[in-house]
């Protein structure tokens, strides 16, 4: 089994995927928000306010988010890829409007079905 780090062609999926989930959530497209995650009861997301355990749980969290104030800036965004099926994503962010920078961090996995998120954290900074 090779764990080769940032194969080119794996880092340019997973670069895309990232870039797919951040453009679905600032423009709220929740159904591409649930289908890149991983519809296991295994996935996890811990977020700024909520715990969400099972992949139910995070796309009822998704369904019932307000659609207003997603808008934000990246920065010192990390993909890092090891062998041809596992990565993590990690970013800081600043909302619009808001003085808090955040930081987001993702697992990623090849499935049948393409790369998704196995688990996920987003905090913010005080």
């Amino acid at each position: 089994m090779s764990h080769a780090i940032n194969l080119p062609d794996v880092h340019a999926e997973v670069s895309a995927a990232f870039a797919r989930y951040e453009d679905a959530l600032v423009n709220n497209k929740v159904d591409v928000l649930d289908e890149l995650f991983w519809n296991s009861g295994h996935t996890l997301r811990y977020g700024v306010t909520e715990n969400l355990h099972g992949y139910e749980a995070i796309r009822a969290f998704r369904a019932a988010r307000p659609a207003q104030g997603l808008a934000r800036t990246l920065h010192a965004t990390v993909i890092t890829t090891y062998g041809r099926d596992f990565a993590t994503a990690n970013t800081e962010f600043q909302r619009a409007g808001s003085a808090r920078p955040g930081r987001q961090s993702q697992t990623w996995l090849r499935t049948p079905e393409g790369w998704r998120v196995v688990a996920a954290h987003v905090s913010l900074l005080a």
